[in-house]
């Protein structure tokens, strides 16, 4: 999606660089090579599994990795309890879809991972989505979905865990659908998602290239790193997100990294749906491309409106670019649709737009050719004071310092999560800084 502000021939988005990594995106790893989720996690185990694309038996018992499964057929159709596991080789390479239905506990999940040494277990092919997760309380990491043929995970069921995981090459990174509720997904990696679902000369239908695309309710992204989510469009030239959300309510986006991605987050829902009081906390976003744009959402008077209660607190943003936008609240935006508090916007093109009774803004610090919009309690129109381009920690008097307004733990999705993006706690009795980073 792209939103017909941009058309009309306003300001156009671009998309996002890097700066410096948050803490909990900069634990991303491989993991000890040879190490089972189980010996990660110190979760009680059941019985394991394994499969090996190269020397697996689909006849055998799949109980040790001398008598492992061969195919993901087989593995799919495992009859997985609480507390089972189920490990793929790493080095492997598997076409196809591997299709994950138990049902696990809160207290015992069923646990996807890897074993062996080498690069993470690898499944392609685009004839389906490559991991589809339809039970619940999964948890599974180590696994590369690359080159699908619509999402690499697909999440349909519920409080699952995706961590550590690594998506490239596909229309979606993550799909959480919209039977997908209460799941997270964390210290991640979501690479050069970069294919349309949708590219044609119909007008105002392209869509594809998310990092992670919410259809769901209720779901956490949380300290990951997110790259490329950009594609060429017919109808809106180039179009991508970091973090899509349509038809999602309450989802919550907080301490990612993301970088030269088209848009970083754009919302919208679908006739008679909603996608309402979405949270947007501590992210830090950067691009290189010549356009772009950190948030996008509408009122009523657009087709995919309206968006209600969209929060967006201590972002810190840069986009150098002349064709760049920072927020866009179009077409019956008011205070009930968008939210800012103590963001660092710094843009080479317009910091935001806002049309109707206006943005809920406050504490933030903005930089651009223009601002358009009006500037709420403590805000100001200035360079933000960013170290550089690839390191959005503040320089020493930076403007941003102390310009914010005290929130409580809520505004960033409860008090586990009230801190920067380098982990320092957010102060709550004096003002804290604008941006993701405390100086």
């Amino acid at each position: 999606m792209t939103p017909n502000l941009w058309r009309a021939g306003l300001s156009l988005p671009l998309t996002l660089l890097l700066l410096a990594v948050p803490a909990a995106a900069r634990a991303i790893s491989e993991g000890p090579l040879g190490a089972t989720p189980l010996e990660r996690s110190g979760v009680a185990a059941g019985r394991v599994y394994y499969v090996d694309a190269r020397a697996g038996d689909d006849d055998a018992p799949g109980t040790s990795p001398g008598k492992a499964w061969r195919s993901l057929d087989r593995a799919s159709s495992a009859r997985l309890r609480p507390g089972d596991t189920l490990l793929l080789r790493r080095d492997g390479r598997w076409k196809g879809t591997l299709t994950l239905k138990g049902k696990g506990t809160d207290a015992r999940h069923i646990t996807v991972g890897s074993y062996g040494k080498g690069a993470r277990p690898r499944i392609s092919g685009r004839d389906g989505d490559c991991v589809v997760v339809e039970g619940s309380y999964w948890r599974i990491s180590d696994l590369r979905a690359s080159d699908c043929g619509w999402g690499g995970f697909r999440i349909d069921g519920r409080h699952n865990d995706l961590w550590d995981v690594y998506a490239d090459r596909n229309v979606a990174g993550v799909w959480v659908t919209e039977r997908g509720a209460h799941n997270v997904i964390r210290d991640s990696q979501m690479i050069g998602n970069d294919r349309m679902s949708v590219d044609d000369s119909e007008p105002d239908n392209d869509s594809g290239a998310f990092g992670v695309l919410l259809n769901g309710d209720d779901n956490r992204v949380v300290g990951n790193l997110i790259v490329g989510s950009y594609a060429s469009s017919q109808d809106y030239v180039s179009d991508g997100a970091a973090v899509e959300v349509y038809d999602g309510d309450r989802n919550l986006v907080a301490h990612n990294v993301a970088r030269d991605n088209e848009t970083f987050t754009e919302l919208g829902h679908s006739p008679g749906g909603t996608a309402k009081e979405n949270l947007f906390a501590n992210n830090v976003v950067t691009s290189g491309r010549k356009r772009g744009s950190f948030l996008i959402t509408r009122g009523s008077g657009h087709a995919v409106g309206p968006v209600t209660g969209t929060v967006a607190v201590n972002n810190s943003v840069y986009l150098p670019a002349r064709k760049t936008i920072g927020v866009s609240c179009a077409d019956g935006c008011s205070r009930k649709i968008l939210a800012l508090r103590n963001n660092a916007i710094k843009v080479g093109g317009k910091v935001g737009f806002e049309d109707g009774s206006g943005i809920d803004d406050a504490g933030g610090v903005y930089d651009g050719r223009s601002t358009g919009f009006k500037l709420g309690h403590r805000s100001i129109h200035e360079d933000p004071g960013f170290r550089s381009r690839h390191d959005l920690r503040l320089r020493p008097g930076a403007p941003a310092i102390g310009q914010g307004v005290p929130l409580g733990p809520s505004w960033y999705g409860g008090a586990g999560l009230a801190y920067d993006a380098a982990g320092r706690a957010i102060p709550r009795s004096k003002n804290p800084d604008a941006g993701a980073y405390q100086y």
